[in-house]
């Protein structure tokens, strides 16, 4: 069975639905059985290279909300991540542009580690407070799943595999997808949203 899925490395649910979708695989006793394919998706194009801004001020400033309105969000979402062991830190989480880091997946999948590769973004952003947006901490996450290091700085030196990503995102619009993450299964059957496990 194939499991195509479009998400963000900076969408909470996207991190949420993974694991929710890992822990249906194991729990129907279809572990080996399943190919996961990640495909890339922005949920904010615009965002800048280094802002700095905290993911508090993003939210503040992307839906007119206080801070503090940002804060009481996020920390429903925190409490639904940790339902299923994963411990969000949004105190510690900045604004990102993930277009590189969803570049490195696809040098990833060359090798054969993305699933690796997605898994350590995703705990780099969200329990770590990591800037997956800066290429210094995308290559020590390379680093870490034995990615050639002449690939890697290779990649940071080029647009290598901006079609790729670009053709993922065009693949969404064409599916109607809206937001992430967006699960396809056999080409047959989308599931849209971090769902309960029973779904899935």
């Amino acid at each position: 069975m194939k499991i195509e899925v479009w998400s963000d490395y900076v969408c909470p649910f996207c991190y949420i639905g993974k694991r929710q979708l890992e822990l249906a695989i194991k729990e129907s006793g279809f572990e080996g059985q399943v190919e996961v394919e990640f495909k890339s998706f922005l949920l904010d194009p615009n965002t800048p290279k280094h802002s700095g801004r905290s993911v508090y001020e993003s939210l503040s400033n992307k839906y007119g909300m206080s801070v503090e309105e940002a804060k009481k969000t996020t920390a429903s979402v925190a409490a639904r991540a940790k339902e299923i062991g994963l411990d969000y830190n949004f105190d510690e989480m900045k604004e990102a542009n993930t277009v590189n880091a969803h570049r490195l997946a696809k040098l990833a999948a060359k090798h054969n580690v993305e699933a690796s590769l997605n898994e350590l973004l995703m705990k780099a952003y969200f329990i770590e407070g990591k800037d997956v947006g800066d290429d210094e901490v995308l290559k020590q996450l390379a680093a870490e799943v034995r990615l050639p290091e002449q690939e890697v700085n290779e990649l940071f030196q080029n647009n290598q595999f901006i079609e790729e990503v670009e053709l993922d995102i065009q693949q969404a619009s064409q599916l109607g997808v809206r937001g992430v993450p967006f699960f396809v299964f056999e080409n047959k059957y989308g599931i849209s949203g971090a769902q309960p496990q029973e779904l899935f």
